[in-house]
C-alpha cells in the first residue's frame, strides 16, 4: 500500500472553465448579433430607421420628435371599441414638439416577420407624418402601400 496522503480540501486548487489553457470563453453573442438585441430595442430601431428615411425627404422633420409605446393609453381608444391604433400624432404644445408615437405591441401583434414588420412600422410612420403635413402618405413616401 502507499503511504501518500490525499490531499485535504483546502489544499485542492479550485476548478477553473480554463482548465485547458485556452483562456477565458467569450460572450454567447457578440453586440453585433440580433440575438443580443431585445424585441423592444429592434422595434425602435425600426422607428428610427424610418424616421431617418424620411427627414431626408423632409427637413422639417428634424424638429419631431418619434416615440415608441407599448400600447395605447384606454383614454386614447376610439368610441368603437373594436379598432386598436397603431400609432398616433401628438401635437406641438408649448415648448413640447410635434411627436410622432408608434404603438410597438399592437404592430407586433399584425405581423409575422421582421421583414413585414419593417413595413408595417414605415406605413404608420408615413401615415401619421402625413397627418402632420396635411398631405397624402402617397405624396410623403411615393413608394406608401405598394409593398
Amino acid at each position: 500500500m502507499s503511504d501518500a496522503v490525499p490531499p485535504r480540501v483546502s489544499d485542492r486548487r479550485p476548478r477553473h472553465r480554463d482548465r485547458h489553457g485556452r483562456g477565458m470563453r467569450g460572450p454567447v453573442a457578440p453586440p453585433q448579433v440580433p440575438l443580443a438585441v431585445s424585441r423592444s430595442e429592434a422595434f425602435d430601431d425600426l422607428v428610427r430607421d424610418s424616421a431617418h428615411r424620411l427627414e431626408r425627404h423632409w427637413p422639417q422633420l428634424a424638429g419631431v420628435d418619434f416615440a415608441v409605446q407599448e400600447v395605447p393609453r384606454a383614454d386614447g381608444l376610439p368610441a368603437d371599441g373594436v379598432t386598436v391604433p397603431l400609432g398616433r400624432l401628438v401635437p406641438a404644445h408649448g415648448h413640447r414638439p410635434d411627436c410622432v408615437v408608434v404603438y410597438r405591441r399592437p404592430v407586433e401583434l399584425r405581423t409575422k416577420s421582421r421583414d413585414e414588420r419593417a413595413l408595417l412600422v414605415h406605413e404608420v410612420v408615413v401615415e401619421q407624418v402625413a397627418e402632420l403635413l396635411g398631405l397624402s402618405p402617397e405624396s410623403v413616401d411615393p413608394r406608401y402601400g405598394q409593398d
